[in-house]
């Protein structure tokens, strides 16, 4: 990362970049972690205080306790998290899976966050905590059980980019970050997106929010942000953004667009537009 250390705090590793100014917490997918956020820091202004943690159970954070924890229990590690360093409120922004804890943390914990952006965010699959988990976890699950981290992400990587064989290098980074993902944080992780309700969080935040989705996604399409944005309270519904040519790694495939709208969420005084804006 662009002028990034990695530290340690009660469990959770990090990647900061140290800035006098706003301070941004980064919240990355399933199968990425906070390095993923390196082709981003470059394009954000350089007085950010800019904040990326590996998920429980990603890198070397110790996992969430139990085998099924929900959203509310990674938003809990989260809050937690902020305290140790002294953070009293951020600018917020989750991707993919880190939406569902992006959301229930805003949710749960409205004065810690100034401005929310909900990147490619995933749904969740509402299935009840403990139950059997829905098809696509128990499917996530097995597969990296029966292959292993490297053939799983191989197996994975190239969906998440639009236009894979004219990215390749792409490709290969998204690959690298997924060969990361181990167990028991993974499964946690799959389960807490079988478990996941995103629609009902977004209709309890009262902070300003903003969506940003790739226009080819094929894991999150734009029609499921396009439900998260319309759930949104209309006083807090920000803007909906979509990325043309980016895929689900949109923060990577464009970091110069992603970039831009986190800095437009930054704007002060910037009142929520409920428009949408194709880039």
């Amino acid at each position: 990362m662009d002028r990034i250390a990695t530290y340690q705090s009660g469990g959770i590793e990090y990647a900061e970049r140290a800035g006098t100014g706003p301070c941004l917490l980064l919240l990355h997918g399933i199968g990425s972690n906070a390095h993923s956020f390196a082709p981003l820091i470059p394009h954000l202004p350089q007085d950010w205080r800019v904040i990326a943690w590996n998920a429980p159970g990603y890198g070397q954070s110790a996992p969430l306790q139990g085998g099924w924890p929900v959203a509310f229990d990674y938003a809990q590690a989260l809050l937690d998290f902020m305290d140790r360093l002294g953070l009293d409120q951020v600018m917020l922004a989750g991707h993919s899976l880190g939406a569902l804890t992006a959301g229930a943390f805003a949710a749960s914990f409205r004065d810690r966050v100034s401005r929310l952006l909900l990147a490619s965010p995933a749904l969740g699959h509402g299935m009840a905590r403990g139950g059997p988990p829905s098809p696509a976890a128990r499917t996530r699950i097995s597969d990296l059980e029966a292959l292993g981290p490297e053939a799983f992400a191989a197996a994975r990587a190239a969906r998440l980019v639009h236009q894979p064989e004219a990215s390749p290098e792409l490709v290969a980074a998204v690959q690298r970050n997924m060969a990361q993902v181990r167990m028991p944080g993974y499964g946690q992780a799959a389960r807490m997106l079988a478990s996941g309700r995103l629609l009902d969080d977004a209709r309890r935040i009262a902070v300003p929010v903003d969506v940003i989705v790739g226009a080819c996604d094929a894991v999150t399409p734009p029609e499921g942000a396009r439900r998260v944005h319309a759930a949104l309270r209309p006083d807090w519904r920000g803007t909906y953004t979509v990325l043309p040519d980016a895929g689900h790694a949109l923060y990577q495939q464009d970091p110069a667009g992603f970039a831009a709208a986190l800095v437009a969420l930054a704007e002060p005084g910037r009142a929520s537009g409920n428009k949408e804006v194709v880039k």
